[in-house]
């Protein structure tokens, strides 16, 4: 079992309150009444409520930024969201506020961006806000599906799934948020390669910010909020996978290698990044190292590092890198 802190309480005494069970959409128009219901892509069955009501969790706009060499609150090992946008300078959003808010609208080189993280399924995923060209906003739902964050457009109020970047209710259902090559890793990482990058400031919120709610949650038997099929392989379901398209590779077997070259990706490991769902302290969590994944070419691809039952929910026909 993993302990709950503040946050984690709050999330499951509110879903035992609701009994957590399946929801149909139309207990769900009151609170969500400029949401078309009449279209989605998903079984209504699979959204649970997660705890928290809608904006419950706090998405972030217009964040601030500070240069890399003002920062003095991290820990060496600490996680951070890092995107870098040519011709602009390297930005990196700690996890310690992500863990908190989930969503931070941002814009980088004139492009719209949602930096999203979902704590339940270590999805941390940076997305183009343009639909068809028009800019977006989002904020937090409050439903789950498969245990992932289900985000929601201010614009339209349709819902979306973070795990994806896919609408699944509401006007935007069948369009896809185009995913940016951004990636997690340390903040002396992020640091180190670039000395003169910027680093989201600590925001104007009443929160305890650094510590981890959801204490020992990744070394957990079974995910929180999650009803769905285990992953095959016998593999642990709360083990962090390397997800590229519908391929995963085991993160312990990329961390034995430390390279791996296969389907035309290169997937490198190196120590040095804390989990953000271990130790009561960011900075204090068990080893999860740093990964970069590359085309030939040496250009950083796309991906995330889920755990590998949300892979196998939101991939079941995937590819199992197993190396055999």
């Amino acid at each position: 079992m993993f302990h709950f802190r503040p946050l984690a309480a709050f999330v499951i005494i509110c879903a035992l309150s609701s009994g957590a069970v399946h929801s149909d959409p139309a207990q769900w128009r009151a609170e969500w009444p400029d949401t078309d219901f009449s279209r989605s892509t998903i079984n209504f069955a699979e959204v649970i409520s997660g705890g928290p009501p809608k904006d419950g969790i706090p998405a972030l706009d217009g964040a601030s930024f500070i240069p890399v060499a003002a920062e003095t609150r991290l820990d060496d090992r600490e996680p951070v969201m890092t995107y870098e946008h040519p011709g602009e300078a390297p930005r990196a959003w700690p996890i310690r506020y992500l863990m908190w808010h989930e969503i931070v609208n941002d814009q980088v080189g004139g492009v719209p961006i949602v930096v999203t993280f979902c704590p339940l399924c270590n999805t941390g995923i940076i997305f183009d806000a343009r639909i068809e060209g028009v800019a977006h906003s989002f904020g937090v739902s409050g439903k789950l599906r498969f245990s992932d964050m289900i985000m929601y457009d201010r614009q339209t109020q349709s819902w979306w799934q973070q795990a994806l970047g896919d609408g699944i209710v509401g006007q935007h259902t069948g369009a896809t948020l185009t995913q940016l090559p951004g990636w997690m890793e340390s903040w002396s990482a992020f640091r180190d390669r670039n000395p003169n990058g910027l680093v989201m400031d600590e925001p104007d919120w009443r929160r305890n910010y650094g510590a981890n709610p959801y204490v020992s949650y990744d070394s957990s038997i079974r995910p929180f909020l999650f009803e769905g099929d285990m992953p095959p392989h016998d593999i642990a379901p709360l083990m962090r996978v390397v997800r590229v398209g519908d391929r995963a590779w085991p993160l312990d077997r990329l961390r034995a290698a430390g390279t791996l070259t296969e389907a035309g990706v290169t997937l490198s490991w190196v120590k040095g990044q804390a989990s953000a769902l271990d130790t009561a302290r960011i900075g204090d969590g068990a080893e999860v190292g740093n990964i970069r994944v590359r085309d030939a070419a040496g250009r950083d691809l796309v991906h995330d590092i889920p755990f590998a039952f949300a892979f196998h929910a939101f991939f079941p026909t995937g590819t199992w890198m197993l190396g055999q």
